[in-house]
């Protein structure tokens, strides 16, 4: 394969991986951390959490990356391969609000980007280890490469979302949105909901996905669920993850088995070509499940005349749905925060991971007063077991890795846009009366300290 041709499917798995679901052609929409704008929204309340931000008088450098005026916090991201500043957006912002309401008692946030360029994790791993405090609200397609040094240097890190299997859930890690669980599938409530809701589709499920190893863990993952829900798949197949110029040969197969439902593994920008080919075949699945990257009106945008005649849907995972922040005060808060530090910026599902994971260090730090260390910041983490972020998502217990919500969310494409679908809520936004799937092949394993030849007894 000739250097380009990787170049551009490695693109394409990193779209996949790393949960894109918004563009913007810049390097960051977002003012520097270190702004003291005054703002209407810098209280130090988020959503309806209070006094996550605030004044102190901070006297001593307790840890690595913290001095009597600042914490510096380190924030991975691909931008440089994918030009997607979602995550440097979200820093910037963030950290501008928080700086304006007094920083973390009376400490300013400075957000250190650490820009993987796909390939480069390990090497700027090592740069985190050496300057930074913790790591907040980032993520890169292959997170995997970098596990290794981060808990060799013993730094925690409260990640936006993760993509790799010695990743999801490794040792000093809190999510407060996970976006995986180890050992489970948490869109097994989606999936028995479309089989149920569409039961011509239960001994028709289709998986495409782009030709890649991880997506070939997914399929089979998928694969696992389904079955699971009481489903067959009866077609699989693997595409050029760069991408092709004709869909017809996928749409004839998916055609000629009568599959009804598809789950689609790929780059945001190949679904919509392939429902065109489809449409223009007449032939209508009964549903789509497009995963949560594409949750953008960019893909609506793309999808043409098969937003309509086609049914695409997604599962959020209990995060709430941004066309509802006229609803959400955390969401609308969220809103006010960009409009006034990045205006030109896109709110992506990623970036709004990533406020979760903002807002989870700060409150954990804040408690910990001037007596700032990694320790004190990630055991305050795990005190959380009811964490919505504000109010930006269903509760979650951080730290619990292993017992994932059962709280899911659908939303279904419409001409207008995203809307939510019709999945029997039955706990305000969210519907929480399926458990998750466990499953029973086995997939991998997170990184632990013992791999490193560490243990707790040594993180203070």
């Amino acid at each position: 394969m000739k250097p380009r041709r990787i170049l551009v499917a490695l693109a394409a798995i990193t779209l996949l991986v790393a949960g894109c679901s918004g563009r913007s052609d810049d390097g960051g929409g977002g003012s520097e951390g270190g702004d003291e704008k005054s703002s209407s929204a810098a209280s130090g309340d988020f959503g309806d959490l209070t006094g996550i931000c605030g004044p102190g008088d901070a006297k001593a450098a307790t840890a690595q990356g913290v001095t009597a005026d600042s914490i510096t916090v380190g924030v991975f991201t691909d931008l440089g391969f994918n030009k997607n500043p979602e995550f440097v957006d979200a820093a910037n912002v963030f950290t501008s609000w928080c700086n304006a309401a007094g920083g973390i008692n009376g400490r300013k946030l400075v957000p250190n980007i650490h820009d993987a360029k796909l390939m480069e994790v390990r090497q700027r791993m090592i740069e985190a280890c050496r300057d930074d405090f913790a790591l907040v609200g980032g993520g890169v397609g292959f997170d995997g490469l970098g596990v290794k040094e981060r808990l060799g240097c013993l730094l925690p890190s409260f990640p936006a979302q993760v993509a790799q299997v010695t990743a999801i859930g490794a040792d000093l890690e809190l999510s407060a949105s996970p976006s995986r669980w180890v050992g489970y599938d948490s869109y097994y409530g989606f999936r028995k909901w479309a089989l149920d809701t569409y039961p011509d589709s239960r001994n028709a499920v289709g998986i495409l996905r782009g030709d890649a190893a991880v997506t070939k863990t997914l399929a089979d993952q998928g694969t696992e669920t389904i079955q699971a829900a009481g489903g067959t798949v009866v077609w699989q197949d693997a595409y050029p993850a760069s991408g092709i110029a004709d869909w017809t040969p996928y749409a004839q197969a998916i055609k000629e088995k009568g599959v009804k439902g598809l789950i689609f593994y790929g780059n945001p920008t190949h679904l919509p070509k392939l429902e065109e080919t489809l449409t223009g075949m007449e032939y209508k699945l009964d549903w789509i499940d497009t995963t949560n990257n594409n949750y953008s009106q960019d893909f609506i945008d793309q999808l043409g005349r098969s937003a309509e005649y086609q049914n695409n849907f997604l599962d959020l995972g209990g995060f709430a749905p941004i066309e509802l922040a006229d609803e959400i005060p955390a969401l609308q808060q969220v809103k006010d925060m960009y409009a006034e530090y990045a205006p030109d910026a896109t709110i992506t599902f990623p970036a709004m991971r990533a406020m979760s994971a903002w807002a989870l260090f700060s409150k954990a730090a804040t408690a910990c007063g001037d007596e700032l260390t990694r320790k004190c910041v990630y055991e305050n983490g795990l005190k959380e077991t009811e964490w919505t972020g504000g109010g930006l998502h269903a509760p979650v217990k951080v730290g619990d890795k292993t017992s994932p919500s059962p709280c899911f969310n659908l939303e279904q494409v419409t001409p207008d846009g995203w809307k939510p679908a019709d999945f029997n809520p039955d706990n305000g936004l969210y519907r929480c009366d399926i458990p998750p799937y466990k499953y029973t092949q086995d997939y991998g394993k997170p990184m632990t300290l013992a791999d490193v030849g560490k243990s707790m007894n040594d993180f203070n």
